[in-house]
């Protein structure tokens, strides 16, 4: 058997899964707290997350990782990471050395468009554009199951650019970015845009979910809360099909549940998208909110 480790490493909790590499079927799992603000006991508690699961299951496998930064190809460290104490770190050679082997790391949206490309929603298609919207947004690409990396580990980061075909008053609408920018294409189309919108239309602050039910039960604000949403985000989608013209594009993260949004952004982004017909599919995650860490697991299958 080929056995297939991934870690999934958040802010608060680290999970472990093991798949065989041969069928995709799920042999072992397990969640810990992430040792906060240390360092140290973040190596070690991914070091004891790997050495359990290999001895629960008599095998040794390969190590995929998730997180939410990057190794930063320029110095080698860490970087962009919401765990802020892996900011800076040689993590992928600490982790190496503690565990005596090669690993992999990438991005929790990369991690989704790897798992969504060998076994989920996207297996099959050549180019799969995978996209996680919830509190924040990202997305990986897998062109004829690979990732696309770049040399600035950046790839997929298009939650950055600015909100695409936006006037003036939706830019001032959302004031500056985390990031320093103004008027970027995350502000408007996470969980978080579709919440604050909402909230500025009506001075209620809802979460999405419950938004997304207000509209679909006829209530008038939330479906112009919603509509707008849509429309935003299928103008921020257009723009990358613009460019990448993926086969399909899959739907990840808390915003993945709105099942409305697969029929209604693909009705929308014909008006953007460059071409007199547009045949990209838009599907939701096949593996959920397990797909992140299954993907952590597929990168050494890639």
């Amino acid at each position: 058997m080929v056995l297939r480790i991934g870690i999934d490493l958040g802010g608060t909790k680290t999970e472990v899964i093991a798949l065989d590499g041969n069928t995709g079927e799920e042999l072992f799992r397990k969640r810990v707290d992430t040792p906060y603000d240390d360092y140290a006991g973040t190596v070690r508690a991914i070091k004891d997350l790997v050495e359990e699961t290999e001895a629960t299951i008599g095998e040794k496998g390969t190590v995929g990782l998730g997180t939410p930064g990057a190794i930063s190809p320029a110095t080698g460290l860490m970087k962009n990471a919401n765990s802020t104490w892996l900011i800076g770190k040689p993590f992928d050679k600490d982790l190496q050395e503690a565990l005596n082997r090669p690993i992999k790391i990438a991005n929790d949206a990369d991690c989704l468009a790897v798992s969504e490309a060998t076994d989920g929603a996207g297996a099959g298609f050549a180019t799969v554009w995978a996209v996680i919207i919830g509190t924040g947004s990202g997305s990986g690409i897998v062109v004829n199951k690979t990732l696309v990396t770049g040399p600035n580990a950046i790839a997929g980061e298009w939650a950055h650019n600015q909100q695409p075909w936006a006037s003036d008053e939706e830019i001032a609408s959302v004031g500056p970015c985390y990031c320093g920018k103004n008027g970027c294409i995350e502000q408007f189309i996470s969980g978080t845009g579709l919440k604050k919108d909402y909230f500025r239309a009506t001075g209620n602050l809802l979460k999405g979910h419950e938004i997304v039910a207000l509209a679909d039960a006829g209530d008038e604000q939330a479906e112009a809360c919603v509509s707008r949403y849509e429309d935003r985000l299928a103008r921020a989608m257009a723009s990358v099909i613009n460019i990448l013209d993926p086969h399909v594009v899959v739907l990840g993260g808390g915003v993945s549940n709105y099942k409305r949004l697969y029929t209604s952004i693909p009705k929308l982004w014909e008006k953007y998208v460059f071409s007199d017909t547009v045949s990209t599919k838009l599907l939701p995650a096949k593996f959920g909110d397990s797909s992140g860490i299954r993907g952590a697991a597929w990168l050494w299958n890639e």
